[in-house]
């Protein structure tokens, strides 16, 4: 039994890091498309129970890059409103849209 528990902490722990490798992989590569969010996102299994205690360095890395990885994503989008509110103010070079005429009849 402590085989088999030991093996599925195992187990999820590897589903996670794939997940958090997947994650910096698409923050790693500027070209990717932001719209393609990863095909299998991470579910925690159920009734594991608690962490063999020989897998918690792992699982202490994996939180680590976790959290700098949403970091990272907090940053890019604040970078990313920071960017478009400054777009919105520059002028294109257009003419101001205004009303041909004004329809006094009402």
């Amino acid at each position: 039994m402590t085989t088999d528990w030991r093996g599925a902490w195992t187990a999820a722990l590897d589903e996670l890091e794939m997940d958090v490798a997947t994650i910096e992989a698409m923050l790693a590569d500027e070209h990717r498309h932001a719209e393609t969010p990863p095909a299998d996102i991470w579910k925690p299994p159920t009734e594991l129970g608690a962490l063999p205690l020989e897998l918690k360095p792992r699982a202490d890395e994996i939180l680590t890059r976790q959290l700098a990885a949403a970091e990272e994503i907090a940053r890019r989008l604040t970078a990313n409103r920071q960017q478009t509110a400054m777009t919105a103010r520059i002028e294109t070079g257009e003419a101001v849209k205004r009303p041909v005429y004004l329809d006094c009849a009402m």
